[in-house]
């Protein structure tokens, strides 16, 4: 029998019979209207909670089509244009998207934009270049042949990102592009809260305003082509004006260039190590946008309604994890569940009375046409998201999109209803407390607490090909039994590391915001991180973790890790490798093909050839997936314990390191067998193994959730395919689970 409660269903115009009936199905308390519809008043009837999304800045293009010079900016770098000659032409929108930018030619060119000489890195001179508007080309004079210039220059963004995304998306056709703009300036601020409050007195139904979100849209730019072109979730590049370059110059002291924001194309990416510049615009925006968000959520409030902010959109200069969220006075924050990382992304928001998951797939045409089975990605996101919410967990749960579509897929009617009784069911047996963490371990990287769970992501649950292997760390423990925390390097400096850590881990390439750049260069990081491993600590590195050229070595950490990287400056230095050490704690369940470890046993090990390759398999030993390699890893002495070495480098290693203990492992894209693998290193180097028995299960693709308080545990078949597995009890005993497809199995304690 369906059970009832927390379940937000979507709904549109002329749906009302079947609302009714699927949210009956579905056990739905709440409705919701979706992007471009209404609710009909049969629905409102029907005695649910209402959520009605709000969008501050756009949906108004009776007001902003008036005042056009106060859309939301962005800097725009130009492509490189090669000067082959004394004067050269730079073309502004070659490569952008002319239906959703355009240069703002009202403020100063010359005080506000830029001409960079790329060769040289040099400014040119205001006086040297002029803009030709009528075709949008800058001509720059006295430039040097054979180098390459660029112009950064302001763009009003003059259709909503997010709206063109759904227009695109959803076939909208001739519908009026919704036109976004900027409260920076006062009449339009003006605007949008008396809006807002005519707003609130025409809606008395809503119970919950959904801001979707408030005023500014992270980095989402596209192309000519109408495909993405720069897209960064947390980007900051489409919050920029004249008025408020001016103002933080005021408040700052110092004014900021057009390259603070384009960054050489990079565009301050979450990649990139932060500076000063980019760390105090988020500061500046943030205390501007915080102090807006709490006036519409008193607004929201003294007219009895709910507040509730979407994690997503124009979240930028929200950060729920920066310290003083807490004071807006949100009661909620959403967002979408597109696997464990970005559930606990959500869950863990602290200072809101609830969180509330969007899971996938939303209910676009995209997914539901015909011939296409959207439950197959009903069901693998729950699985995902599961895992995580045992270990964190939202309150509330529900779909986006449009409830036509899904009406029309039989499956995955049945599916959700599924979904949505064992959601209710966890939180009525878990009380929507916790499951027991019995490790804390904390992730090490430039940003530490205000990007929480946001490490290793462009855009919303999604790696690049090149960081996979990292994300896989996320992901790996966004549902595995340890507590988990984000530090910063400032954190370290400033404070050391706190007594209950068990475990850091700093992972990523070189020179990102994740493995911390050139901080390695202060000796006080690597002396306090020393000192706390050397005491009993326990490190894990993974791909170049503390890595900097810098004393003749790359990885700064190398004497902790067991591990460096060649780069190339001490190849006639020879490294010598020690054996293979094939059985370990952390691979104990690591299974190798028979034939691959005969093999390799037979095989033998290569003669050292100048220093290199000495104890390296000839052939691989294989068994786990490390995903993009990291080359030219070699172990730092002769006393490191080699766990896989295979193709002459170091992919797996562990080094006693006083009364401490450091894991090198190169990569980790997430899989059931190398979160078992991430679990028992973080074990292993906090010399907790005799912990890890008790309430382990013997098949990696099943996990065991424990709940003290309410008296039991679970088991969780995280596949879609039915698993058995044993699981150890602390007192010796063992019970075996032989599980459904993606199903879950509750014991008491």
């Amino acid at each position: 029998m369906t059970s009832t409660g927390r379940f937000t269903l979507p709904s549109e115009e002329n749906f009302a019979e079947k609302t009714k009936e699927l949210a009956e199905l579905w056990g739905a308390d709440a409705i919701r209207n979706s992007d471009g519809t209404h609710l009909d008043e049969s629905v409102l009837a029907l005695g649910k909670k209402i959520y009605s999304a709000y969008f501050p800045t756009r949906a108004h293009n009776e007001w902003i089509t008036l005042h056009m010079d106060e859309t939301p900016q962005v800097y725009l770098l130009t492509g490189r244009v090669l000067a082959e000659a004394d004067i050269v032409d730079v073309p502004l929108m070659d490569g952008f998207f002319e239906e959703q930018l355009k240069p703002n030619r009202d403020a100063d060119p010359h005080k506000y934009w830029e001409v960079v000489d790329r060769t040289t890195n040099e400014v040119v001179d205001a006086s040297l270049w002029t803009l030709d508007e009528d075709t949008d080309t800058v001509h720059v004079s006295g430039a040097t042949p054979m180098h390459e210039y660029t112009v950064s220059f302001l763009a009003y963004i003059i259709w909503d990102p997010v709206e063109m995304y759904n227009h695109l998306t959803n076939g909208w056709g001739d519908k009026e592009h919704e036109i976004p703009f900027d409260i920076y300036h006062p009449a339009t601020r003006k605007f949008v809260f008396d809006t807002f409050e005519q707003w609130l007195k025409d809606n008395p139904q809503v119970d919950v305003v959904r801001f979707t979100t408030f005023f500014y849209q992270f980095t989402l730019l596209f192309d000519q082509k109408q495909r993405e072109k720069v897209v960064d979730w947390f980007g900051c590049a489409c919050t920029v004006s004249p008025a408020a370059l001016d103002d933080f110059e005021k408040e700052y002291g110092y004014r900021l260039r057009p390259e603070d924001f384009v960054d050489g194309g990079a565009y301050n990416s979450a990649w990139r190590v932060p500076r000063k510049a980019q760390r105090d615009w988020i500061d500046f925006l943030s205390g501007f946008v915080r102090a807006n968000v709490k006036k519409l959520a008193d607004m929201s409030h003294e007219a009895g309604k709910e507040a509730m902010m979407f994690l997503g959109d124009q979240w930028i200069g929200t950060e729920p994890y920066k310290d003083g969220f807490e004071d807006l006075g949100l009661d909620a924050v959403v967002g979408s569940i597109g696997d464990g990382t970005t559930t606990r992304m959500i869950a863990d928001i602290p200072g809101v009375k609830y969180t509330e998951g969007r899971f996938l797939p939303y209910f676009f045409p995209d997914t539901f046409y015909e011939g296409n089975d959207p439950s197959i990605e009903g069901l693998d996101n729950w699985r995902k998201a599961r895992r995580a919410i045992l270990r964190s967990p939202i309150s509330r749960m529900g779909y986006g999109g449009y409830l036509s579509l899904a009406a029309k897929f039989p499956k995955f009617v049945d599916t959700v209803t599924h979904i949505a009784d064992e959601f209710r069911d966890i939180h009525d047996r878990t009380g929507g407390v916790a499951a027991e963490g019995e490790l804390n371990v904390a992730i090490l990287n430039s940003w530490g607490k205000m990007r929480s769970w946001m490490a290793f992501t462009v855009a919303h649950a999604l790696p690049n090909k090149q960081t996979y292997s990292y994300y896989g760390i996320l992901e790996s423990l966004s549902g595995m039994r340890v507590n988990v925390r984000f530090i910063s390097f400032d954190d370290v400096l400033e404070h050391g590391v706190a007594d209950d850590i068990d475990v850091i881990i700093n992972g990523g390439p070189v020179d990102t915001a994740f493995t911390g750049g050139d901080v390695w260069k202060n000796p006080k990081l690597t002396e306090t991180l020393r000192a706390w491993v050397h005491g009993g600590g326990a490190l894990i590195g993974v791909g170049q973790p503390s890595a900097q050229q810098f004393q003749g070595r790359f990885f700064q950490l190398a004497d902790v890790l067991g591990v460096d990287e060649e780069r190339y400056q001490t190849l006639s230095v020879d490294k010598y490798f020690p054996t293979v050490t094939p059985e370990h704690f952390i691979t104990a369940d690591v299974h190798v093909d028979p034939a691959a470890r005969e093999a390799w046993e037979k095989a033998g090990y290569r003669i050292p050839l100048s220093g290199c390759g000495g104890g390296q398999g000839i052939k691989p030993l294989g068994g786990i997936d490390f995903g993009e390699p990291v080359a030219n890893t070699f172990p730092v002495n002769e006393d490191v314990t080699l766990l896989r070495a295979d193709g002459g480098q170091v992919q797996l290693a562990v080094n006693e390191y006083g009364k401490g203990r450091g894991v090198y492992i190169s990569g980790l894209p997430y899989s059931a067998a190398n979160a078992r693998l991430l679990e028992r290193a973080l074990f292993w180097a906090s010399h907790n193994e005799d912990k890890y028995t008790a309430y382990s299960s013997t098949n990696p693709e099943c996990e065991v959730a424990v709940f003290p308080d309410a008296g039991q545990y679970c088991v969780i078949n995280n596949t879609d395919r039915p698993q058995s597995t044993d699981v150890a009890l602390p007192d010796g005993s063992v019970e075996h689970f032989d599980l459904d497809q993606s199903a879950i199995a509750w014991r008491n304690l």
